[in-house]
């Protein structure tokens, strides 16, 4: 049984990781087309900031709260009740998140100078700047809206095992930011406004991308106002730990946001563009993995099956680590051509482009640390546990705010990137502790049984691009960006699966049997 849950958790993570990828890429085309039209300037930290709270708040009320603290009861109720009645479920948390969300759009832009002023207080130095932020803000604030209940119903199909139109939601952002920007900005008094309504425009087609594959499988949420149902309760009471500890991460990039807009004008954007590349493999293999365990889990919870939910994590865990982990000393090998590839063009120069490289450098360690996170808070998640979570982002939070006050005076931007990457092993190790404490049996199938053979392979990795940049009659010694990023990549990627081939890594098997499908 353990063994079928493990090939339901890996197809799912490859088609959830498939369409990611595709999003991911029309990420970085909107990326370069933002970076080749605005720069790093003053348009762009306006819109990025502007953009940073309500996409925040999205993860906190709906992709990490609302989705953590709502699939295990959803799957609970499906199980031991009927369709019907999880379609109610699902119907009253929908119909309350909706009633809530309208009240903090409009208040969102009601006080849309004081959150301004709030998370980017070096703003209110430059009348200008901040004036453009405030208008984008409450043009771009009722995004959450849109993409919050488009994750609820992304939870709904998550739990019945469909995660096809969940993942290509997000095309739909990257089309509606791309179009505005190309078509809409060059026609308006202020361009930056054209991705305020993009991103706008994006929310509500993430929307009505969920609602044909509800329709089919006829679990469309019931139509109820019910907000005294005891799941919904249940669900209510879940979030609030669930807020701090699903979406740590978030938290701890807006603290670098804070921070950042104290800094000399262009760090925001650094700060950004660096992180849009982290989040390409984040999003594309570790919210996959978390996202297609958290169903697995859940039902394993709530049959009290042990040796299961035990397997599945451990390969989760596993599985997240043989992807990212390598993904990330890619990124910190291959930073600079990478960046120049992308987004040098345009506004976008030579020094803004080495700018970004720092802070990319910063970001890459926490890459694999945040993957791991996210498996074990889904852990936490389904059985059901979310203040423990809660209380290590905490600490977490702590260690992010610690460690930016004392890197950014050397190190300026990157040091905010840097210590983003410290509060995610300060995470992790803390979530790891806790659940071994509470389930020493996981231990056992977690994290160090195959680990070695991964950081073996991945150290053969780093140590062939080492060689190969360091070689004068070496392409990636001194090609072209385009060129030392293909050739890096592919032989990167030869040489690592190659080696995880001789050391005989189990993981590798599980990566073709996606492929294959």
């Amino acid at each position: 049984m353990s063994a079928q849950e493990n090939q339901k958790i890996t197809r799912a993570a490859g088609i959830f990781g498939l369409w990611t990828l595709f999003s991911r890429i029309l990420g970085l085309i909107r990326d370069q087309v933002v970076a080749y039209l605005f720069g790093a300037g003053l348009a762009a930290d306006a819109f990025f900031v502007a953009f940073r709270l309500p996409n925040l708040l999205r993860r906190l009320s709906a992709e990490g709260a609302m989705a953590s603290a709502f699939v295990p009861i959803y799957t609970r109720v499906l199980v031991e009740e009927s369709p019907a009645a999880a379609r109610r479920t699902a119907g009253a948390a929908f119909s309350l998140l909706a009633a809530v969300l309208v009240l903090i759009s409009a208040l969102g832009s009601v006080f849309a100078p004081a959150l301004v002023r709030l998370i980017a207080p070096g703003f209110a130095d430059e009348p200008a700047k901040f004036e453009l932020t405030v208008l984008l803000t409450r043009i771009v604030f009722p995004y959450i809206l849109f993409i919050s209940l488009a994750t609820l119903l992304m939870g709904v199909l998550n739990s019945l095992g469909h995660f096809a139109a969940p993942a290509a939601a997000p095309v739909g952002l990257n089309l509606c930011l791309i179009g505005c920007a190309l078509l809409l900005a060059p026609h308006l008094e202020k361009p930056a406004v054209a991705l305020a309504l993009g991103a706008l425009l994006g929310g509500a087609v993430q929307l009505l991308i969920q609602a044909p594959p509800l329709i089919k499988r006829r679990a469309w949420p019931q139509a109820v106002w019910a907000p005294g149902e005891p799941s919904v309760k249940l669900m209510l009471r879940r979030m609030v730990p669930v807020i701090f500890g699903a979406a740590v991460y978030q938290i701890n990039l807006l603290v670098g946001t804070i921070l950042a807009s104290l800094l000399p004008q262009g760090s925001v954007s650094y700060l950004y563009y660096a992180d849009r590349l982290v989040q390409f493999p984040l999003g594309v293999f570790a919210v996959a993995l978390s996202t297609a365990v958290l169903p697995s889990l859940s039902r394993q919870a709530a049959l009290g099956d042990e040796a299961g939910f035990a397997e599945s994590f451990g390969h989760g865990l596993r599985l997240s680590l043989f992807v990212v982990l390598p993904s990330a000393l890619g990124l910190g090998l291959l930073a600079q051509p990478l960046v120049g590839l992308i987004y040098q063009h345009g506004r976008f120069d030579a020094q803004t482009a080495w700018l970004t490289t720092w802070a990319l450098w910063g970001f890459a360690p926490g890459l694999p640390l945040a993957a791991l996170a996210g498996v074990v808070t889904r852990a936490f998640n389904a059985l059901q546990d979310t203040k423990t979570p809660a209380v290590m982002a905490a600490w977490s939070m702590g260690a992010n705010i610690l460690a930016s006050l004392i890197l950014m005076g050397p190190l300026g931007h990157a040091g905010l990137a840097l210590a983003s990457s410290a509060a995610a092993a300060v995470n992790l190790a803390l979530l790891l502790k806790a659940l071994y404490r509470r389930a020493p049996h996981l231990k056992a199938a977690g994290l160090m049984r195959g680990a070695g053979r991964i950081a073996t392979a991945s150290a053969a990795m780093a140590a062939l691009l080492l060689v190969l940049f360091w070689l004068p009659a070496s392409p990636l010694h001194a090609g072209r960006a385009w060129l030392q990023v293909v050739l890096g990549v592919g032989l990167g990627a030869a040489g690592y699966f190659l080696a995880a081939y001789l050391l005989r890594c189990r993981e590798l098997s599980s990566l073709k049997a996606v492929l294959r499908r």
